[in-house]
């Protein structure tokens, strides 16, 4: 059996879709018999253009898996670009599989919709199974920054675009159970599964307790910082609320990060790093008192479950997110010491975090079992091969 793995992002990349198919490699590869065949087609790493990690274009993992990784050059944070940056890939993804043996199955994973639509098209045209990992809603958070954008006109042509991308698949699995209803109502007839991001064995092993108390208290936010995040409206004013006492630091990179660095003058206890290895964030973890999570203020992000709270949630640190909808009951029910807060709303965050009395001894060995990201993987892996 032939299968292929498609991911615009995966090791050593940088991002949550890289982790999540890297993963799911390595749980894939032990369902496998000695004849079948992997191919895994995604980017050289490129996901931030203040980090980069070395990484070679064709790669064989074993006799039976192979990488084929497409350079897609530097590039910014922003829409046109990306998208300029998609095409590419997809001219490049569709050289390589034309001179390929059929595939059996074709493993799309996506959040923005079109490595999604890329797989269904090659699919398609080899009459192979197609299983669909959702990641995110696009069409739904176009909806939501774009709405007074010229943008917005192209939002019908992409709504074609997913309700043909969806139709195609033989299985599909969301990553959080809020997407449901949404595609449900696209397509009913397709089996679903709900297997949410998790946590890597790196956050297992590694012993985050702090070695010695400071004067003031460190919060960490690491990861993108973009208009999805809406860092730039929160920070400045949790900045001045919270005072000398705290430091805030803001690990990452993206697109409204300007908007964030011109928010911050004058104000002193915010400090900005680049992105770094999870070996140096692993660090930055064990030294911070709280972690950091928020999304911005948009209909469409109360459906989806950051995977940032499954690595925040293994360090044992207490949690501050800025989330409704979904991702905010996920996190009372699931996770404990921690509170969330309207997003965007300053008023609501002091007042709730001036309540809370201790951000130490904390224990989440029950969450931590639970969501495990290799055994979360091996039954989709399982799920995958089934077809």
């Amino acid at each position: 059996m032939r299968i292929l793995v498609l991911s615009f992002y995966f090791a050593p990349d940088l991002c949550a879709g890289s982790f999540r198919t890297t993963a799911f490699v390595e749980e894939l590869k032990k369902q496998i018999n000695q004849d079948d065949k992997i191919e895994i087609i995604t980017t050289m790493p490129n996901r931030y253009g203040s980090f980069s990690e070395e990484a070679k274009e064709f790669e064989k993992l074993t006799d039976n898996i192979e990488i084929n990784r497409i350079d897609l050059g530097s590039h910014k944070s922003g829409f046109v670009d990306q998208s300029k940056l998609f095409l590419k890939f997809a001219w490049q993804v569709m050289k390589l599989e034309k001179n390929r043996e059929k595939y059996d199955i074709v493993y799309a994973t996506s959040s923005r919709l079109m490595t999604a639509f890329l797989g269904s098209l090659i699919a398609k045209k080899q009459k192979a199974k197609l299983y669909l990992d959702i990641r995110d809603i696009f069409t739904d958070t176009l909806e939501s920054i774009f709405a007074k954008s010229k943008l917005r006109y192209a939002i019908p042509i992409f709504k074609q675009i997913e309700k043909y991308t969806i139709n195609s698949a033989t299985h599909i699995n969301l990553v959080s159970k809020g997407f449901e209803n949404y595609f449900r109502n696209i397509n009913d007839r397709v089996g679903y599964s709900f297997y949410t991001n998790g946590i890597d064995d790196v956050f297992l092993k590694y012993d985050f307790t702090q070695d010695k108390k400071k004067e003031k208290k460190i919060i960490t936010y690491a990861g993108n910082i973009g208009e999805g995040q809406g860092l730039e409206k929160i920070v400045p004013d949790m900045a001045k609320k919270l005072g000398k006492n705290y430091e805030i630091h803001i690990i990452g990179d993206g697109g409204r990060k300007k908007e964030l660095v011109n928010g911050l003058k004058n104000i002193e206890n915010v400090k900005l790093y680049d992105p770094v290895n999870r070996a140096k964030l692993l660090e930055i973890y064990k030294n911070s008192d709280i972690l950091f999570l928020h999304l911005n203020d948009y209909e469409a992000f109360k459906k989806v479950l950051p995977s940032k709270l499954f690595e925040y949630a293994t360090t044992n640190k207490f949690i501050i997110a800025g989330v409704g909808g979904y991702a905010k009951e996920f996190v009372e029910e699931n996770i404990s010491d921690t509170f969330t807060f309207k997003p965007c709303d300053i008023n609501d965050f002091y007042d709730k975090f001036k309540k809370v009395e201790n951000f130490a001894d904390i224990n989440r060995t029950f969450f931590v079992e639970k969501f495990k990201r290799k055994n979360i993987m091996n039954i989709m892996a399982k799920e995958v091969y089934n077809l």
